[in-house]
């Protein structure tokens, strides 16, 4: 059994600010005059500490991708989503690399059911000085059909998904820029269809990223709630027709969306 197990501070969780549920809570990503502890940035695009370290024995990070409060990634240009993903993996990189730290886990929640309190458009950092086991991430749940595949990139839908049901995947076998902007290319497209046509009650996923040997893989997972066999019996659940995806999305975006 993985014995990492992390402490969740309540009291500083309870001064948490939300607006992932309301519009009426002042937004604390968008005053970026009182922003604190900025590290880097790149325009509108700002990487800062977290203000409210929750897990505790961890060191946090935010990265706002915008300076717009009710956008997200389907709605960036082109230009501004490869300099989000270059800015984002960077400095995750950076992190990992640093000799600091045991892993650096890299994500994104967007919506209600992503484990998020912020709406504004966000990616999060973790860091942790120590670990009782390595994190780990299993190659075949990243394996299953081919949706795109383009230079170093390809796009598959899991046969064997984490928990499941539906989870696609990104894997880059180069950090190359050109690499990663195609990368950044079909996150932007896998969010658009994630939010625009996956399923009328998607509203919320989750993005993680993850590295391994000189390859970034990328899971993106539209949130609903979580399958009760899994929660009980770590059963995980594959949908029978997640081979339609792929000619869905063919559909949509056409077989070369970025040739």
């Amino acid at each position: 059994m993985n014995k990492n197990l992390i402490e969740f501070d309540m009291a500083v969780g309870r001064e948490k600010p939300v607006t992932i549920f309301t519009q009426e809570n002042a937004c604390p990503f968008c005053d970026t005059d009182h922003l604190t502890d900025i590290i880097d940035r790149d325009g509108t695009i700002i990487l800062l500490r977290n203000k409210y370290n929750v897990l505790k024995g961890t060191e946090q990070f935010v990265l706002i991708e915008g300076d717009a409060c009710q956008s997200d990634m389907p709605a960036y240009s082109r230009a501004h989503m490869h300099r989000l993903i270059r800015f984002g993996i960077h400095h995750w990189l950076r992190l990992k690399n640093s000799g600091e730290y045991a892993d650096v886990i890299f994500f994104k929640n967007f919506g209600p059911l992503s484990g998020g309190t912020i709406r504004h458009p966000h990616m999060q950092y973790i860091a942790f000085p120590a670990l009782t086991e390595p994190l780990t991430v299993q190659p075949e749940e990243f394996s299953g059909p081919v949706i795109y595949e383009q230079g170093q990139v390809k796009m598959t839908v899991s046969e064997q998904p984490h928990i499941g049901f539906w989870e696609f995947n990104l894997i880059a076998t180069a950090q190359d820029s050109a690499t990663i902007d195609t990368l950044a290319d079909y996150i932007q497209l896998g969010t658009d269809y994630l939010t625009h046509h996956f399923h009328k009650r998607c509203n919320s996923y989750n993005i993680f990223f993850y590295e391994r040997e000189g390859t970034i893989y990328v899971k993106l997972t539209p949130r609903f709630a979580t399958p009760p066999i899994y929660i009980g019996y770590n059963l995980r659940v594959r949908p029978s027709n997640y081979q339609d995806a792929i000619a869905e999305l063919h559909h949509i975006y056409g077989t070369s969306p970025f040739a």
